[in-house]
């Protein structure tokens, strides 16, 4: 794989990246945006395929990106197929960090040191190259207002804007209600974009953390007036809470 193409977890933190503020949007569910832009890339790349709702690697060839490679390395390791939700529920710590990093390094984005209250430093980011900025978000805008069915590419990446809530950034307000609906209906042009999509909503609402239950032996019913277990919502992700932070680094 080379490096003349941008990767989809660059392109999803591209997006992501507020110019007028130098920060990411929806920091905590970009995380596992980014977890889960790691699979739509090693899968375009014909390294791994989805299995039902499992990931199989197909492929352990390095693609020549590093950080994909570590994620294709641990897959591998794993020996059978793993779940997408469980996947991209695990941890990740500085994943985002090494994507803004990579592209600090590539020169697309430049780090502005500061401060917040004066006392605790903050690192914030701004697009060097914002002509590739609006390439990215062109094609979402072409993709929303045509119609048109996108490629496999553009589909993923609406369908990760989705899940991890870009939407309401990208298309603000009731003016973009109707585009934040199509940018959703994008979800269904690409299956491979809309099962890690639909696997990073999951996580958010709690689905990865819950255990699989055993079926009640034959002949046993379930205790009278017990309720079945709520279905984790599908399709809107759940706001994440927001936390203090000693040190804001593209938050």
């Amino acid at each position: 794989m080379g490096r003349s193409r941008r990767t989809l977890p660059e392109e999803l933190l591209l997006l992501a990246l507020d110019p007028a503020t130098g920060t990411t949007a929806q920091p905590q569910s970009l995380d596992l945006g980014l977890a889960g832009a790691q699979l739509v890339e090693l899968a375009l790349a014909g390294r791994i395929a989805p299995d039902g709702d499992r990931i199989a690697v197909v492929s352990p060839r390095p693609t020549g990106d590093p950080t994909l490679d570590c994620a294709l390395e641990l897959l591998r390791r794993r020996g059978a197929p793993v779940r997408a939700v469980h996947w991209i529920g695990g941890p990740r710590l500085g994943l985002r960090q090494t994507y803004l990093s990579h592209l600090e390094r590539c020169g697309m984005v430049h780090a502005v040191a500061g401060q917040m209250c004066g006392v605790l430093p903050t690192t914030r980011y701004q697009a060097s190259q914002t002509e590739i900025s609006r390439e990215i978000r062109a094609r979402l805008d072409s993709a929303i207002r045509t119609g048109v069915p996108p490629d496999p590419r553009t589909a993923a990446l609406a369908a990760l804007a989705h899940a991890v809530g870009l939407g309401k950034h990208l298309y603000p307000g009731n003016e973009g209600r109707s585009s934040r609906s199509r940018l959703r209906d994008l979800i269904r042009h690409d299956p491979m974009g809309g099962l890690v999509a639909h696997a990073v909503m999951d996580v958010q609402n709690g689905a990865a953390a819950q255990p699989r239950r055993n079926p009640a032996p034959a002949g046993r019913q379930a205790a009278p007036g017990a309720r079945p277990a709520p279905e984790p919502a599908r399709g809107v992700p759940m706001q994440p809470r927001r936390g203090s932070m000693a040190r804001v680094v593209a938050h």
